[in-house]
Formats: C-alpha cells, sequence, structure tokens
C-alpha cells in the first residue's frame, strides 16, 4: 500500500492542475501549490528510508533563500538574474533531486515579489529542471568554467526557455496556428539569449567557487548528499 500511495497522490495531483487549467476560474496559487507538492514528492519519498538530516534540510533551504535573494537583488534588470546559476551550482554538489526542488522553490517563492500568474507553475518546472539536468550532467562531467557556463547557457536559453514561453502561447485564443506559436517562440528568444548568457557569465566567474564553498560545508559538517544521485 505504502509503494502505491505516491503513484495515486501523484495521479491526483495532475488531475487536479489539469481540471484547474481547463476552468473558467483558474487558481494559479492553487496551481503553483500543486506543482510544488508534486516537485517535493519525490524528495520526501526518496528520503524516507535516508532520514535526512537537519543540517541537510537546512543547507536546501538556505540555498533556496540565496537563490531567491539573487533574483529579488536585481528587480529592476529584466533577465539579469543568477538564480539559475545558483541553481545549477545546488544541482551539482546536491544532486539532480534536490537541484530540481531548489529551483521549484525558489521561483514559487520568489514570485511573491515577481508577481503570481499562469507563468508561475511553467517557471517552477523550468527552473527545476535546470537543476535536474545540472545535477545529471556534472554527475558524469567534471565542473570548471568552461563546461559550467556553456552549459549554463544551453540549458537556460533552450530548456526554461522553451518551457516559460508556454505559458505565453497558452494565453493566446483558443485558435493556435503554427505560425503565431513560431512568433511567440521568436518574440521570447531574445530575453531567453539574455538569460542565458548572464547564467553562463556568472557561473564562468562564481561556479568553481561557489561549489567549492557547499563541498567544504557537506565535508565539515558531514551533510555527505554530494554524492546522492538523482
Amino acid at each position: 500500500m505504502k509503494k502505491i500511495l505516491p503513484f495515486v497522490a501523484s495521479a491526483g495531483i495532475i488531475l487536479l492542475i489539469v481540471w484547474q487549467f481547463l476552468s473558467s476560474d483558474t487558481n494559479y496559487y492553487l496551481i503553483s501549490v500543486l506543482v510544488l507538492i508534486l516537485a517535493m514528492l519525490p524528495f520526501f519519498i526518496s528520503f524516507e528510508k535516508e532520514k535526512p538530516t537537519a543540517r541537510e534540510v537546512t543547507l536546501i533551504a538556505s540555498l533556496t533563500a540565496i537563490a531567491v535573494v539573487s533574483r529579488a537583488v536585481f528587480y529592476l534588470v529584466p533577465q539579469v538574474k543568477p538564480i539559475a546559476a545558483v541553481v545549477a551550482v545546488s544541482g551539482v554538489c546536491l544532486g539532480g533531486k534536490r537541484g530540481f526542488l531548489i529551483g521549484a522553490l525558489s521561483m514559487f517563492v520568489s514570485n511573491f515579489i515577481f508577481g503570481q500568474g499562469l507563468w508561475t507553475p511553467f517557471q517552477m518546472v523550468a527552473m527545476g529542471l535546470v537543476g535536474l539536468i545540472f545535477g545529471l550532467l556534472f554527475s558524469k562531467l567534471k565542473a570548471n568554467k568552461i563546461t559550467l557556463s556553456v552549459a549554463g547557457f544551453l540549458i537556460v536559453a533552450v530548456v526554461y526557455g522553451l518551457i516559460v514561453d508556454l505559458s505565453t502561447v497558452l494565453t493566446l485564443s483558443a485558435d493556435l496556428s503554427l505560425s503565431s506559436v513560431l512568433a511567440v517562440y521568436a518574440a521570447g528568444v531574445p530575453a531567453n539569449l539574455v538569460f542565458g548568457g548572464t547564467t553562463a557569465v556568472f557561473l564562468f566567474f562564481f561556479g568553481e567557487a561557489f561549489i567549492k564553498k557547499i563541498d567544504r560545508i557537506n565535508l565539515k559538517y558531514g551533510i555527505c548528499v554530494s554524492e546522492v544521485s538523482i
């Protein structure tokens, strides 16, 4: 029964999300919370046997807070936000699973500053995938200035951009055409390139140092989560 319950809960949450999107009175806060719960389910399920320490939970919460602050301090500069770089480094150090959680949480929390809406769940999933992909990629690849910055640019500009721009596509009229969809994605290219470039710059100059800091905390306090994979 315990093995089936998570799948039942996930299926129920997905149905609620779909129902909310199809509803004429869509509650974006509810959708965001449901997406957040769905993102957190694997985290809690995987820790059922691992029994995470308070130090590990504190580290995850601290990195989430840093990601939120890194976005908030650049409030007045569109697309120039280091948040994806923080999430990427979190994925490298803590694994893809925790990277996804930190990415989803950071977008949900920071949007209380930037504004909640249809875009929030898409941003949560997209930023979560940034952390997930970095965790998976750099479990096999050595992290240095070049690999971090190149991966940061491509993952943010392509993966994050495509998913977030989908929220704009869905706000169009019901009669969608290929040309209108392509026009939306084309209009989003400059912003995605700027966000990807910003992420690459921050990872190039600060990525390695940030990774060393987190690894040092892992070693000093015996958290030892850097070896945990998705």
